[in-house]
């Protein structure tokens, strides 16, 4: 304690090592690798699932021996009758012509089974009864145990097997989950694998839910795509609706091009009454994380991400779409940092309750309303462009990339807020023909707001402005198709066909297996969904069909007047809903200096894509392949000529597979998008910026 300083022993630095546990570990790793270890023993799972299987086999076996001791005497009795009545020298003098001159030989042929089956008959018949008088009852037991067992080996082979011919076998709804030879052949009836090929099981049927869950592994060279746009077939062969049977072709590490997992429905999974939102349960909500939207087939609960993307959502009348639509907007309204824009086309009484939490609200359907709404995406531009300029002075670590973060849009100094602007009817705005001058320009008013919407929803998500919008047209005339491209998530309730499923979804998407024409009109509220973002269904799934939660009027006002509250206590509520409905601040300038600059018409473009692009027109964008043979004959060009021109172009041709009324077929043309490429590379020399579908 003197302060002096004192010697001490060495210090040796190092680490506890347990020797037995890397022992234990190297026995554990020998015996999971190990070839001669069965593979049921190699893991407490395996051993768990094998044990299972033999306790299942071990109950099954006593109705299975009966069964197959029942097949054994079916087919016995069959073969009998085919030997006596000589039906192979029978079939053979048919084929030869020859039965009329072998009709006496036959017939004695026959006579002699017969006599040789009753001698057969009486003299086993004596045989038991000896044996009965001599040893007793054992030989009755002994002698009915060996027939019974030859019995059973001789139809262990059910029916439908190879070297037998099916017979009528009931009802096939739920048989494969008991004999998976049941689904191989479903699989074939189906057309998705071949008569020789067969599936293998990763994971056996097991209960899921309401229903019965299996993954197989198809055969080399098979796709699991196939498998979902060939959905109905299946549900044929199963013996089931459609709507009770999901297909999902597995991805990731756990996955590949060839493995189909598959769900089936004990019944109508849509048929029972809908769940209210989970969103009547909480408080407050994060506008950051995912929306509760509804359910999948299984029940389980389908969240929708709105940040960094948008919304599309297209149906004909009375199928649930301004519901979908209130369901989005719940949880950005439960956020009291969200601030909301709600347009209301239709103006009716379902949006009456958003105008005690929307910073700016209108409802209506007359010209004016239009030209206000035109006015708020002028505000909503400017807004953005504002956004991007205050985050050039932004540090890396508060915006590490031009986007705007959880903690930047809770900044009230930033003023960088999650801004939803909510469109029912969109439609309508978007059809409006009051004209417009824009720099000099003569528009309508629906042209400029198309044109405002497509720069929302490429340039605003990452800004942190989310576009929600609803149709009850969707068609190619009503919806730009430069707008469509650019909206990420897309809800499909039931439309009138296949075209419109597809103006919602994304081209050929029908063709992928999902047309949302084909839903049924008793299930209000069911669509496909397709997510811009990871859901619980998977984070790359294509689609998925959903049921929305239900929200009533009565439950929409409470979620409102919580939200108002929640923005109250919060200090943030705003605009319209704080009684401050000023007139927008309009940057008309800056607006056109975003948008500006000359489109795809007034870029002078060579021959033959000036020709093709006039032929395609919306449909540039619409779609993504054209056969080189449509072209060819539309504009009546001569296809080497053509096919030279193209390429000097920089269009070059490559095969896809198209759908056609005859079926699938492999065929030569172009991919839009190496059109677009061509136009944008043309126009770049004289044009700071084309805007393109």
């Amino acid at each position: 304690m003197s302060g002096e300083l004192v010697a001490a022993e060495q210090v040796y630095e190092g680490e506890l090592v347990d020797e037995r546990a890397a022992v234990v570990r190297r026995i554990e790793s020998t015996w999971r690798y190990s070839r001669a270890v069965p593979a049921a023993l190699k893991s407490k799972q395996t051993l768990k699932i094998a044990t299972k299987d033999a306790l299942a086999w071990l109950l099954r076996a006593p109705l299975r021996c009966v069964s197959a001791v029942g097949r054994g005497l079916v087919v016995a009795a069959r073969g009998w009758r085919n030997w006596v009545r000589v039906r192979d020298y029978r079939e053979a003098a048919e084929q030869s012509e020859k039965l009329a001159d072998k009709f006496v030989e036959i017939r004695a042929l026959t006579l002699f089974r017969w006599k040789v089956t009753g001698a057969v008959l009486l003299a086993s018949g004596a045989a038991l009864i000896a044996g009965w008088a001599v040893y007793g009852g054992v030989v009755l037991w002994g002698a009915g145990g060996v027939g019974a067992a030859v019995l059973a080996i001789v139809g262990r082979a059910k029916d439908g097997s190879p070297g037998r011919k099916a017979v009528l076998a009931g009802p096939r709804s739920l048989t494969w989950t008991m004999d998976p030879q049941v689904l191989v052949d479903a699989f074939r009836d189906a057309k998705l694998i071949g008569k020789d090929e067969s599936l293998r099981l990763v994971e056996r049927a097991s209960r899921q839910g309401a229903g019965w869950a299996i993954t197989v592994d198809l055969p080399a060279t098979r796709k699991a795509a196939d498998v979902v746009k060939h959905r109905e077939d299946l549900a044929s062969a199963l013996a089931v609706d459609e709507i009770q049977l999901s297909v999902e072709r597995v991805r990731g590490n756990g996955g590949h091009a060839g493995r189909v997992a598959m769900w089936v429905a004990d019944e109508d999974p849509y048929a029972s009454p809908p769940i209210r939102t989970p969103l009547l349960a909480v408080e407050r909500w994060d506008a950051w994380r995912a929306v509760p939207f509804g359910t999948d087939a299984r029940g389980r609960r389908i969240d929708l991400p709105l940040v960094w993307t948008s919304l599309l959502i297209g149906a004909i009348p009375r199928q649930g779409k301004t519901m979908a639509e209130r369901l989005a907007a719940a949880g950005l309204i439960l956020d009291p940092h969200a601030r909301l824009y709600v347009a209301d086309f239709k103006n009716g009484k379902d949006w009456q309750a958003a105008e005690q939490v929307a910073h700016r609200f209108m409802a209506g359907d007359d010209s004016e309303h239009v030209l206000a709404f035109l006015d708020w995406l002028v505000e909503l531009v400017a807004d953005v462009q504002l956004r991007y300029r205050r985050m050039q002075d932004l540090d890396d670590i508060t915006c590490p990339e031009s986007k705007v973060t959880p903690a930047m849009s809770r900044d009230a100094s930033l003023d960088m807020p999650i801004t939803a602007l909510v469109v029912d009817e969109v439609h309508i705005a978007l059809e409006d023909r009051t004209p417009v001058v824009v720099q000099g320009k003569k528009l309508t008013a629906g042209e400029q707001i198309g044109e405002l919407l497509t720069w929302l929803a490429k340039k605003a998500p990452a800004a942190g402005l989310v576009l929600v919008l609803a149709t009850q047209r969707p068609d190619s005339n009503t919806i730009p198709s430069k707008l469509r491209a650019v909206l990420g998530s897309r809800f499909a309730l039931r439309v009138m066909d296949w075209r419109d499923s597809n103006i919602v979804l994304g081209e050929q998407m029908n063709t992928r297996g999902y047309d949302s024409s084909r839903l049924l009109p008793s299930h209000k509220g069911v669509g496909i969904l397709r997510p811009d973002g990871e859901t619980q269904a998977g984070a790359d799934l294509l689609a998925l069909t959903v049921r929305t939660f239900y929200m009533p009027n009565e439950d929409w006002r409470e979620i409102c007047e919580r939200g108002r509250a929640l923005r109250e206590a919060e200090g943030t509520l705003s605009g319209h809903a704080a009684g401050q409905d000023a007139a927008p601040v309009l940057d008309r300038a800056a607006v056109v200096k975003a948008i500006g600059g000359p489109s795809r018409d007034e870029i002078e473009l060579p021959e033959p894509l000036a020709a093709v692009v006039d032929y395609l027109g919306d449909g540039l964008g619409e779609r993504e392949f054209v056969p080189t043979a449509e072209l060819v004959e539309a504009l009546d060009v001569e296809p080497t000529t053509f096919g030279k021109d193209m390429g000097d172009l920089g269009c070059r041709p490559t095969r896809q597979y198209v759908q056609e009324e005859e079926g699938t077929r492999r065929v030569r043309g172009y991919l839009t998008a190496d059109i677009r490429a061509a136009i944008v590379e043309i126009g770049s020399s004289s044009v700071s910026a084309v805007e393109l579908p």
